[in-house]
């Protein structure tokens, strides 16, 4: 059997077999990706573990406002070759009026894009970042930097970007994602159909904040019991 690490890669492994059972660990969209044909009963060869719901990105936004109450504008940030751009955009659309927030759906596919897209979006007041699955982890730093002189309050997918000097994140637990993917794996090798089981989504999530907490708190006027 095999094992799938991250969309492109489970979409890529599928394509070379229709046959050999496949596990899957941080997917987004795996209906939308073709991956399977449910949550319930994947159909094919191939099941494991969502990366994140359609509704994370409402969180995330959320989060945003909660820390900025001023904000009007979030930029959603992620490189569409790394995920499915659309699938977080359409769940941001969701709850983006609730929020009184406009959104700028940004894909980037490089360091030169990164610095283009937050450069410009920071010329507007009262303005976020929202980095999605898919941002590249080699330009974590240019990120954190840029936001941080720009003055630009960020929500990120991933506690690594807070380890890194970001401002906060919200996301999955990934030791626990990958221990569940081992029990797929396990289940399949003593004789489990992967079209028997149904895709898990994560159970376990975790809320960062780093070290620029204090400096966020005059900047951005986060309530005080965050």
């Amino acid at each position: 059997m095999l094992f799938a690490y991250t969309t492109p890669i489970a979409v890529s492994v599928q394509q070379e077999s229709r046959s050999i059972p496949i596990v899957f660990a941080a997917v987004s969209d795996p209906i939308g990706s073709g991956l399977v044909a449910s949550l319930s009963r994947p159909g094919g060869n191939i099941t494991g573990l969502l990366l994140y719901e359609e509704g994370i990105t409402g969180k995330w936004l959320a989060m945003l406002k909660e820390i900025a109450p001023s904000l009007s504008r979030a930029a959603l940030i992620a490189n569409p070759n790394r995920t499915p751009f659309d699938y977080f955009v359409r769940s941001a659309k969701s709850v983006a009026s609730s929020l009184a927030i406009e959104l700028a759906p940004s894909p980037v596919k490089d360091a030169a894009d990164i610095q283009r897209v937050i450069v410009s979006f920071s010329r507007e007041a009262n303005s976020g970042l929202v980095i999605l699955p898919g941002t590249a982890i080699e330009h974590r730093d240019l990120v954190i930097a840029l936001a941080a002189r720009l003055r630009l309050p960020a929500v990120y997918f991933g506690r690594f970007f807070v380890a890194a000097g970001g401002l906060m994140s919200y996301g999955i637990d990934y030791v626990d994602q990958f221990q569940r993917a081992a029990g797929y794996v396990d289940r399949i090798l003593r004789g489990a159909r992967p079209a028997d089981l149904p895709v898990q989504a994560p159970t376990k999530y975790e809320c960062a904040w780093g070290r620029a907490r204090v400096r966020a708190v005059a900047a951005f006027g986060i309530f005080d019991r965050l």
